[in-house]
C-alpha cells in the first residue's frame, strides 16, 4: 500500500470520526436547547409548568415588589448587625482597652520606658489600633457574612436587574449597577469593577459617582451614628430597628445621588446615549454557611481589619502628638480644631470632626477613633489623658460626644450625610488616577462627591437652626 493511499484512508478516517464528534455535539446542544425551551417556554393550550426559581424572581423583580423588598433586606441585615455586635463589642473592648492596656503600662514601668515613648505608642499607637478592632470586629464579622450570604444565594444580582432600568434611564450603563454594588464593599474595587463596562462614556460616569455608594470603611460610622443617636430617640424596643432604617436611608440616599449625578453627567460633561446589555440572573443556591463564613471572613473581614489597624497606627501617633505638642497654652490639636471650627458649624458638624476627616483621608476606618481621642482630650475628660482613650465601654460614647463633645442629632445626620457625600480615601483616589491616567477626571472624582457633601450639610444645619 503506497503512501498517497494510507493518506486518503487516515483523512477519510478523520472525517469519519470527526463527523460523527460532530453529530453528537450538535445532538446534544439541540437537547438542552429542548430542555430551556421545555422550563421557559409555554405552549398553547398548556399549562405553565411551576419554577420555584421563576416564581420567586416574578416577586423579587418586579417593579411594584423589587425595591420594598430590597429595603427590608438590608434593614434585616443591618438590625442583625446592630443588635448583634453590642456584646461583644462591650467585651473586646473592655479586655483591649482596659486589661491589656493596663498590662502594657505596668510592662513599660517595669523596664523604665521613658514616659513620652509609652505615652506615644501606648497611649496613641495602641489604643487607637485597640479601638478600631474593639469597633469594628463585631459588626464586620456578623455585616460581612449576611452580605456575602446573600450574594452567594443570588439575590444581589437580581438587586442589579432591579437597578438596570433606572441606570438606563439615568443615561449610564446598566453594568454600572454592578460595579456599584462592589463600591459597597470597596470603593477601589468598584472603580476597578467599570472595566466590565465597554463604553468610555459610561465607564467614567461610573468611576466618577462610584463613590457614593457606601464602602466597608464608612458602615462602622453610620452604624454608630445610627445606634447611639437615631436609635436613642425611640422606644427602647424599637431602637434597633430605628437605627438599622436609619442606615438604610442613608443607603437609598446614595443609590439616587449616584442616579442624579449619573443623569447629570451624561447630559453636560459626558453626554451620549446609554448601552444595552444582557444580564443573566443565576439560579438561586442553597446558602453554603462554611464557605460564606470563610470567604467573608479572610476575605472582607480581616483583609478590612488589617487595612484599619495598619492605618490607625499611625494617626493614633498623629493625633497623640498633636493632642502633647503645645504652641502657647494650646496644643497643636487645639489650635487646628479651633481654626477648623466656623466650617464645622456651617456643615452642622464641628471642628473636630473635621480635623477626624483630614486625618482619615487615608482610610474611612479612622473616623470614629479619631474623633473620640479627640473629644476626649480637648475636653479634659477624666476618661483621657492628652491623646489617650480610656475605659471605652464605662464612656458611655452618647454622653461623650453629646455632652463632652456638644453633639446634637443635627450632628450625628450631618455626620451620615457628610459619611456618604464626601471625597473618597486616598487609596481610592489613587485607584482613579491609574484606570483613567486623567488629571481631570480624578480631580473631577474627588471634588464633586466633597462639594456635594459641603453644600447638602449646609443646607440641612441651615435648615434645621432656621426651623428650630
Amino acid at each position: 500500500m503506497n503512501t498517497e493511499h494510507l493518506l486518503a484512508e487516515a483523512a477519510k478516517h478523520r472525517h469519519a470520526v470527526g463527523g460523527a464528534l460532530h453529530d453528537r455535539v450538535t445532538e446534544a446542544i439541540y437537547t438542552d436547547a429542548t430542555q430551556i425551551a421545555d422550563r421557559a417556554v409555554t405552549r398553547a393550550g398548556e399549562r405553565p409548568a411551576f419554577a420555584l426559581d421563576r416564581a420567586i424572581d416574578q416577586v423579587v423583580t418586579s417593579r411594584v415588589w423589587g425595591f420594598p423588598i430590597m429595603a427590608l433586606m438590608l434593614t434585616g441585615v443591618f438590625w442583625l448587625t446592630i443588635a448583634g455586635a453590642n456584646v461583644p463589642s462591650a467585651l473586646l473592648g473592655e479586655f483591649l482597652t482596659v486589661q491589656v492596656y493596663a498590662w502594657l503600662h505596668s510592662v513599660a514601668q517595669a523596664v523604665s520606658a521613658p514616659a513620652w515613648l509609652a505615652g506615644l505608642l501606648i497611649d496613641g499607637v495602641y489604643l487607637a489600633t485597640a479601638w478600631v478592632v474593639s469597633v469594628m470586629l463585631p459588626p464586620m464579622a456578623i455585616f460581612f457574612p449576611l452580605f456575602t450570604l446573600l450574594e452567594d444565594l443570588g439575590y444581589l444580582p437580581r438587586v442589579a436587574f432591579n437597578l438596570d432600568r433606572l441606570f438606563k434611564a439615568a443615561g449610564a450603563h446598566g453594568k454600572q449597577s454592578l460595579s456599584m454594588m462592589m463600591g459597597w464593599g470597596c470603593n477601589a474595587a468598584g472603580v476597578v469593577a467599570t472595566r466590565i463596562i465597554d463604553s468610555p462614556r459610561e465607564r467614567l460616569i461610573a468611576i466618577i459617582t462610584n463613590n457614593f455608594s457606601i464602602c466597608n470603611g464608612r458602615w462602622p460610622t453610620l452604624i454608630l451614628m445610627g445606634t447611639l443617636f437615631i436609635g436613642a430617640t425611640a422606644a427602647p424596643g424599637l431602637s434597633s430597628f430605628v437605627a438599622a432604617a436609619s442606615v438604610v436611608t442613608v443607603t437609598i440616599i446614595g443609590i439616587f445621588t449616584t442616579l442624579i449625578v449619573s443623569a447629570l453627567l451624561s447630559r453636560t460633561l459626558l453626554k451620549g446615549e446609554a448601552s444595552t446589555f444582557s444580564l443573566e440572573l443565576p439560579p438561586y443556591r442553597p446558602p453554603r454557611i462554611w464557605q460564606t463564613i470563610y470567604t467573608s471572613l479572610i476575605d472582607r473581614t480581616l483583609i478590612v481589619l488589617w487595612r484599619a489597624v495598619t492605618m490607625a497606627a499611625p494617626a493614633g501617633a498623629l493625633i497623640w502628638l498633636l493632642s502633647n505638642i503645645y504652641l502657647g497654652d494650646l496644643s497643636l490639636a487645639a489650635h487646628l480644631v479651633n481654626l477648623l471650627e466656623p466650617v464645622g458649624w456651617l456643615l452642622g458638624l464641628n471642628g473636630v470632626i473635621i480635623l477626624a476627616y483630614i486625618v482619615a483621608i487615608p482610610a474611612n476606618e479612622l473616623i470614629i477613633p479619631t474623633i473620640l481621642m479627640l473629644t476626649l482630650s480637648l475636653g479634659r475628660s477624666q476618661l483621657a489623658q492628652a491623646g489617650v482613650l480610656l475605659e471605652l465601654e464605662d464612656a458611655q460614647l452618647h454622653t461623650v460626644l453629646a455632652g463632652l463633645g456638644g453633639w446634637t442629632t443635627l450632628t450625628a445626620v450631618n455626620l451620615m450625610l457628610f459619611s456618604l457625600l464626601h471625597n473618597p480615601c486616598s487609596t481610592t483616589i489613587l485607584t482613579i488616577w491609574n484606570e483613567t491616567k486623567s488629571l481631570k477626571w480624578t480631580a473631577l472624582a474627588t471634588l464633586l462627591p466633597l462639594g456635594l457633601g459641603i453644600v447638602v450639610t449646609m443646607v440641612v444645619a441651615a435648615a434645621v437652626r432656621l426651623g428650630g
